[in-house]
C-alpha cells in the first residue's frame, strides 16, 4: 500500500474522531502511530467504525450519548476520558447545565468522588469559557 494510502487512512480515522470531538484527542493520535508502526491500522478503522456506529447511529443521538459516557465515566473515576466526553458533550450541543445534571445524577447512583469529580471538570469548563 503507497503511503498516501496509508495518509488517507489515517486521516478518515481522524476526520471520525473529529466529527464526534471536535478534535483528534492525543490518545488517539498515540494509537494511530503506533499502528502505523507495526501496521495495525486495521484496528484502529475497526474501532473508529465501532465507535462511530455506536455512537452516531444510536437513537439516543450524539448529545445524549455524550452525557452518558460523561456520567459513566464520572462513576468509574477516569478523569480523562470523563474530560474528553464532557468536551465532546459540548461539541455534541449540550451546555454546562446538562453536564451539572449528570454530575448530580452520579452522586445518587456513585457516591460523592464521582460527583465531585463532575463539578471539578464543569468549573474548568466554565472557567475556559471565561
Amino acid at each position: 500500500m503507497t503511503g498516501d494510502a496509508i495518509t488517507e487512512r489515517v486521516e478518515a480515522v481522524r476526520d471520525r474522531y473529529r466529527a464526534t470531538y471536535g478534535a483528534v484527542p492525543l490518545s488517539v493520535e498515540d494509537r494511530l502511530r503506533v499502528a502505523g508502526t507495526f501496521d495495525r491500522l486495521d484496528t484502529e478503522e475497526t474501532f473508529a467504525a465501532l465507535r462511530h456506529l455506536v455512537l452516531a447511529e444510536n437513537h439516543l443521538g450524539g448529545r445524549i450519548q455524550q452525557l452518558v459516557h460523561f456520567g459513566q465515566l464520572l462513576a468509574l473515576g477516569h478523569s480523562g476520558p470523563a474530560r474528553l466526553h464532557a468536551r465532546g458533550a459540548l461539541h455534541a450541543g449540550a451546555d454546562l447545565a446538562d453536564l451539572v445534571g449528570v454530575a448530580e445524577t452520579a452522586l445518587i447512583t456513585a457516591g460523592a468522588p464521582a460527583y465531585a469529580l463532575g463539578i471539578e471538570i464543569i468549573a474548568e469548563l466554565q472557567a475556559g469559557e471565561s
